[in-house]
């Protein structure tokens, strides 16, 4: 059984919401970042972590592709013209939407104050805005990669959520109506509530 380590608040919604996907028996443990249950198993202290039998695998990435491709769901096969596509979405997601949102956090409540430059989110907001417009221009189908629900989709919802929740600019219709596809789907509404 899997244990997936990290507050559903953060990152680690995105593997929450994966597993409930899959179906597969996990125990879900909701420590905080830093924290010492965290620490023990990941030196840096960031969340999400999990840990399969002896193997402790961190950032959410990471873990959403390791599960994908070992249980042969919601990625395409290695080696393929169509995962190149999927990871070019994966890579343009963390690169142009998650990036900015983690730089804002950062310097929102991560660095020390006299470490935090409170302006730089002005044009994090607008990058972000302008980075969404493109996506939701290249949006052809239901999903990132096709019209099936792969890694990069899991990224993208996850992120147009917190950048509601951190003030950051409207997300261009077709990516709201994106969003209101996937939270209706039910494990992402069990992942919502743990």
């Amino acid at each position: 059984m899997y244990r997936l380590v990290g507050n559903r608040a953060t990152r680690a919604f995105r593997p929450l919401w994966m597993l409930e996907e899959l179906g597969v028996p996990y125990e879900h443990v909701p420590a905080a970042p830093r924290s010492e249950e965290v620490r023990a198993l990941s030196a840096s202290g960031k969340v999400p972590v999990l840990v399969d039998g002896e193997d402790v695998i961190s950032d959410s990435t990471a873990i959403l592709t390791y599960l994908a491709d070992k249980h042969g769901a919601f990625t395409r096969p290695a080696g393929t013209v169509t995962r190149a596509r999927q990871d070019a979405w994966t890579f343009r997601v963390l690169d142009e939407v998650d990036a900015l949102l983690w730089t804002a956090a950062r310097h929102s409540f991560i660095l020390s104050e006299d470490q935090r430059v409170p302006a730089v989110k002005d044009s994090l907001k607008t990058e972000f805005a302008r980075n969404l417009d493109r996506i939701a221009a290249d949006l052809s189908s239901d999903c990132l990669a096709g019209d099936d629900l792969t890694v990069p989709d899991f990224l993208l919802a996850h992120c147009l959520g917190w950048a509601r929740n951190a003030g950051f600019p409207d997300a261009p219709e077709v990516l709201v109506e994106y969003l209101r596809r996937l939270r209706t789907r039910p494990a992402f509404e069990r992942a919502a509530a743990l």
